[in-house]
């Protein structure tokens, strides 16, 4: 039996039969479109989530709250009464602050616990690599202390590159200004951003074009991988429904740096509902975030 268990949130978009296969449950954020409020377990597939994006609707998301928070601890508590939980980005949502506070009252309630909830800083595939990370650590063996010490020291190493097709949705989530999305629009350009290293979502660059913007991440895998070129045994991708576009930047990374493990994924519902459909994102271990 493990000495602990490992969970996530449900916004590190790691595939349902991974998450299954691995045993990781999640605490899931939720989503609200054309006035219905959606959880993981309701959840519209990704194809008609983007669809419904495209024909104009704009979806809102709701971050997990203390109450919400302390009884999905408990419900992982009936798993484990050790919990590592990887949360998502403190710079993108309350959830991982909820997550403390409700983990502290739970180990005040019963001393025998232990919850060490880790701030990802990092959001969809993202967190689950470095769920990912943990789940490698704990087959070799490695301890709940060990574990939470990886994740705390490395997690500033995981790199978040991406690309988005559409400027408006940026504008909405106050990253660009009108005037630059009406404008980047009519001349075609795409903006490439990352997660920094306090966990927030900034812009890097704009490309003109989406095959250049789509080049542009590998280009800057090249700059930030580092000593890490050689111990990235899986690099993750995930997709605002543009399958086709993850195909050719993995093409890329394997061409170049000759990584031939992949998991790609669909950017879930309650991170696509902030970048959009059209959204490419890279994910691997480097130097420099």
């Amino acid at each position: 039996m493990r000495d602990y268990v490992i969970t996530t949130d449900n916004t590190c978009d790691l595939p349902k039969e991974y998450l299954e296969q691995h045993e990781v449950p999640t605490m899931s954020l939720t989503y609200i479109l054309d006035g219905e409020t959606y959880t993981e377990e309701n959840s519209l597939p990704y194809q008609d989530f983007y669809k419904k994006m495209r024909e104009g609707c704009m979806p809102t998301t709701s971050q997990v709250n203390p109450e919400e928070a302390k009884k999905n601890l408990l419900r992982f508590l009936e798993i484990n009464k050790n919990i590592i939980h990887i949360a998502f980005s403190s710079g993108l949502s309350g959830t991982y602050n909820s997550t403390c506070l409700a983990a502290q009252e739970i180990m005040e309630e019963r001393p025998d616990c232990r919850i060490q909830v880790v701030d990802s800083l990092c959001a969809s595939m993202g967190e689950g690599l470095l769920v990912h990370k943990a789940l490698q650590l704990q087959e070799q063996g490695k301890s709940f202390e060990e574990v939470s010490e990886w994740l705390e020291r490395y997690k500033g190493n995981l790199v978040h590159n991406f690309t988005v097709d559409d400027l408006f949705h940026l504008y909405r989530g106050g990253r660009v200004s009108k005037t630059a999305a009406i404008l980047g629009t009519m001349v075609n350009l795409k903006p490439v951003l990352h997660v920094d290293d306090a966990g927030f979502l900034k812009p890097v660059s704009k490309v003109r074009g989406r095959k250049k913007s789509l080049n542009t991440l590998v280009d800057s895998m090249e700059k930030q991988i580092g000593s890490w070129r050689d111990k990235n045994d899986i690099v993750f991708l995930s997709h605002g429904d543009c399958y086709e576009d993850a195909l050719y930047v993995k093409a890329q990374v394997e061409k170049r740096f000759g990584i031939h493990e992949f998991i790609i994924s669909p950017v879930g519902p309650v991170i696509g509902a902030h970048s959009g459909p059209g959204t490419l994102a890279l994910f691997y271990m480097g130097d420099v975030r």
